[in-house]
């Protein structure tokens, strides 16, 4: 299958199920990548899928012959990351059933569980990863102690992390007991490690964190480690984001 016109490298790897748009430009610049046996180190490089030939870690990459959806339900202790310089423990090692080339999108921290998409559309993961979209987030936390009105307020107002504001958050109460409280986040934004440094700017130790709806996709009941294919429904939730 090829679509026989002219295109961004990094397109085309996306669209060929080897990385996101992002991920593809690290391995463009990392020079993971040639075109017609030549390395292609630069960006913006435009390639034609129906005569040139492209490599990526020596591996000449085509067109997927079939695009999938997946939702993971993540563990603590590992990485959202294809590969891992320090030998960690990967998600894609929770997927060894699925026999085409996926990746996640979006990521969760080594510490944080829950609800991933994982794919071969290197576009729709382009398009849920672009910060314009803000598409809503809902995460379980468990924080040591309790929330008083100024900590829910300040969680909630928004708050300025890494010399950028976030944007107002939601926050429930669910449990309060007697050395912890459970409360339900809900975000617009997926900065990095952005629930934790919340709570950490207020002075609350998160001891569990879990992501368990991206937009009206839930995690549900899917165990500790398991995967499942979406349903029609959801995948065309995901492809009329606007």
């Amino acid at each position: 299958m090829t679509e026989g016109i002219e295109m961004r490298l990094n397109k085309f790897l996306a669209r060929c199920g080897v990385a996101s748009r992002r991920s593809s430009d690290l391995l463009i610049n990392n020079g993971k990548v040639t075109v017609n046996g030549k390395l292609a180190n630069a960006m913006g490089i435009i390639i034609n899928p129906d005569k040139d030939i492209v490599t990526c870690n020596g591996v000449v990459v085509e067109f997927a012959q079939d695009i999938v959806y997946y939702m993971l339900n993540k563990p603590k202790g590992y990485v959202t990351t294809v590969t891992d310089p320090y030998n960690r423990p990967t998600v894609m090692q929770l997927l060894s059933g699925i026999n085409l080339r996926v990746f996640p999108i979006g990521r969760l921290d080594f510490a944080t569980e829950g609800l991933l998409l994982i794919t071969n559309d290197g576009d729709l993961t382009n398009k849920l990863t672009h910060p314009s979209h803000n598409i809503q987030k809902i995460y379980q936390v468990t924080v040591t102690g309790t929330l008083n009105e100024n900590n829910i307020k300040e969680l909630e107002s928004g708050m300025v992390i890494d010399g950028y504001k976030t944007a107002p958050a939601s926050v429930e109460i669910i449990t309060q007991l007697e050395n912890s409280i459970d409360v339900n986040v809900k975000i617009h934004e997926g900065r990095n490690r952005q629930v934790r440094k919340m709570f950490e700017q207020i002075g609350k130790e998160i001891t569990h964190l879990k992501r368990v709806q991206i937009g009206e996709i839930k995690l549900g009941k899917l165990k500790r480690g398991e995967y499942r294919a979406l349903t029609k429904d959801e995948i065309n939730y995901l492809k009329n984001i606007k």
